[in-house]
């Protein structure tokens, strides 16, 4: 099982990223699947969370609105939107799913 996220990077306050995770080694389409991110010196926090059909989803309450989670179960890609950007949002972003965790993208926000 694989996950690897890409996408993150520096962005200006107000900016926006597009973060995407390729999950191989399992059935995608099968699993629900989430972001999570990790600032310095905090505990990992669930961002948003995607069942295995993309019918549900959940975005944490201080993210909605400006986060969106989606997915390509033909592609195997999970993906999170993230718009108007805040300092606060710097972060590491791990995708997972099936009990597996990707690396990791960091995400830096400059105000």
């Amino acid at each position: 099982v694989q996950l690897v996220e890409s996408g993150g990077g520096l962005a200006q306050s107000g900016g926006s990223l597009r973060l995407s995770c390729i999950a191989s080694g399992f059935t995608f389409r099968r699993y629900a699947m989430s972001w999570y991110r990790q600032s310095p010196g905090k505990e990992r926090e669930v961002v948003a969370t995607i069942s295995s059909d993309g019918g549900t989803r959940y975005i944490a309450d201080s993210l909605r609105g400006r986060f969106t989670i989606f997915r390509d179960n033909v592609q195997k890609r999970l993906y999170l939107q993230m718009d108007s950007l805040k300092p606060e949002d710097t972060a590491v972003y791990f995708c997972n799913g099936n009990s597996y965790w990707g690396q990791g993208t960091q995400v830096t926000v400059s105000s």
